[in-house]
C-alpha cells in the first residue's frame, strides 16, 4: 500500500489516497476531482484547467503520467 496526495497528483489539496497500484490511486484521484468539480471548488477547478491544457499534447500528458507513475513506484510500501 502506498500513499499520494491530491497535490502530488496535480490537484489542489492534501487529501491522501492509499492504494496498491498507480492505476488504483489514479481512479481515487479522478473520483475526488469529480467531487470537487461538482462542488465548484475553485482551487481544484484551477488545477483541472491546468491539467486540461497538458492533455492537449499527448506527449506532454504521457510524460506527466510516466513521471507520476515513477514517483508512485519509488514510494515505500506502507505496512
Amino acid at each position: 500500500m502506498k500513499t499520494m496526495t491530491c497535490k502530488q497528483l496535480g490537484g489542489a489539496c492534501e487529501k491522501e489516497f492509499n492504494a496498491n497500484t498507480f492505476d488504483e490511486i489514479g481512479e481515487m484521484s479522478k473520483a475526488h476531482a469529480m467531487e470537487m468539480f461538482q462542488r465548484g471548488d475553485k482551487p481544484h477547478l484551477k488545477a483541472m484547467n491546468e491539467m486540461s491544457e497538458l492533455m492537449k499534447s499527448p506527449n506532454a500528458m504521457n510524460a506527466w503520467f510516466n513521471k507520476k507513475r515513477k514517483e508512485f513506484d519509488a514510494l515505500p510500501d506502507e505496512q
